[in-house]
């Protein structure tokens, strides 16, 4: 992403809070880049200590130890050339690194909108010269900011690379060492022992999102779910019809609510991205599913904490507020617990009837993936191809 030219000296957005989460990052600098606003609502207005060395240290070694158990109970390489990167970040860096990362599904949400009006002989009254100015100011906004305060966001509260199953372009997993910290302090857990978890966590998750029909496959959704997103300006006109300026404070904060990307971009999902969402979900059901049965057949002889460890975490990647997982949801990636249950069930169900070493078939090529109707139906998948408990 280009940087933009910020919108001249009147801003009617003053006093917003999430258009203040993106003004702040434009200050008295001009021109700012999608990772220069992520870093900034990273660090929530916070000087971040560099990571301790030894902390860095103890996580290679820690991923040394989780690439071995990964390699030995899924025969899945940990990494595609040589040894994984672990590389233990700031919110603010981690942000910086992942800004890079999500670019090409997050830039469809920073394509400026047209600016022709639908009916081009309508003729503005003053409302809607306005909404136009209005218009004018959210475009380049949009176009560079609303990617960075995503990230952003998501910094505040990530663990690793792998929070979300989106595959990496490279051998590197980036940790949020802080935030790691904060949750073994929070939840009175041994910290060595949390460190650990993240990553096998992350191992695993590199493991199977590395397997090459399977990142074409989760890219490919992704990727299409992203370019369903419709930036019609017409949608946020009509939501902000209702604005009243004359409304003072109760009236900025409808305002607020209106212009937050989760309100405009949920309101033009398109019937394409609905259409494809269930193959979505059925993926990351299976690469869940599949990462925690791998993780429970490691963790319990390697962990002393992992029933523990792993109740907490599991909690906590179902139970974020709905407010911060606005990132989630736009990709496609919103984790409810029913679709963590769909993929443990469709893992036991193949391990039930045909033991463990069924799995494997799942990564020999994309024909083996299950449709939705044999995630929830693994019998139909084992038959599919020729599995089934009496083969």
């Amino acid at each position: 992403m280009e940087d933009f030219d910020p919108p001249g000296a009147k801003n009617p957005f003053s006093g917003l809070p999430f258009l203040n989460d993106i003004v702040r990052a434009l200050g008295s600098q001009g021109a700012q880049s999608a990772r220069q606003v992520a870093m900034a609502v990273a660090a929530e207005g916070v000087s971040e200590p560099n990571v301790d060395p030894v902390v860095r240290i103890e996580f290679e070694a820690l991923a040394r130890v989780a690439e071995l158990h990964v390699a030995e109970h899924t025969g899945l390489p940990p990494s595609r050339e040589g040894s994984l990167a672990v590389e233990p970040l700031t919110r603010a860096g981690w942000a910086a690194r992942s800004v890079d990362a999500l670019r090409p599904l997050l830039g469809v949400l920073a394509e400026p909108p047209p600016t022709e009006r639908a009916d081009p002989d309508e003729e503005a009254d003053g409302s809607t010269a306005w909404l136009g100015e209005v218009m004018a100011t959210l475009a380049p906004l949009m176009a560079e900011m609303t990617a960075g305060t995503l990230v952003g966001r998501l910094a505040t509260r990530s663990l690793g690379s792998y929070d979300l199953p989106i595959p990496r372009d490279d051998d590197r997993i980036l940790l949020v060492a802080p935030n790691i910290a904060s949750f073994a302090e929070d939840w009175s857990l041994p910290a060595e022992e949390v460190r650990l978890w993240v990553c096998l966590h992350e191992v695993a998750h590199h493991a199977v999102l590395g397997v090459p029909h399977v990142r074409v496959a989760m890219n490919g959704l992704l990727a299409s779910h992203a370019a369903g997103f419709r930036n019609d300006p017409s949608v946020l006109e009509e939501r902000l019809g209702e604005f009243d300026p004359a409304t003072g404070p109760e009236g900025l904060a409808s305002l607020q609510r209106l212009l937050e990307p989760e309100s405009v971009l949920s309101a033009v999902r398109s019937p394409e991205q609905l259409a494809l969402l269930p193959r979505l979900e059925a993926l990351v059901a299976v690469v869940i599913g599949f990462v925690d049965h791998t993780m429970d057949r490691i963790g319990n002889g390697l962990i002393a904490s992992y029933p523990m460890v792993t109740e907490a975490l599991r909690r906590r990647r179902v139970t974020t507020d709905r407010t911060d997982r606005f990132v989630e949801r736009i990709l496609g990636l919103d984790l409810t617990q029913d679709q963590v249950d769909r993929g443990a069930r469709f893992v036991a169900g193949v391990v039930e009837r045909a033991g463990p070493e069924a799995l494997d078939r799942l990564w020999v090529d994309g024909t083996c993936l299950p449709t939705p109707n044999e995630v929830d139906a693994p019998g139909l998948w084992l038959a599919r191809i020729h599995l089934d408990s009496d083969g």
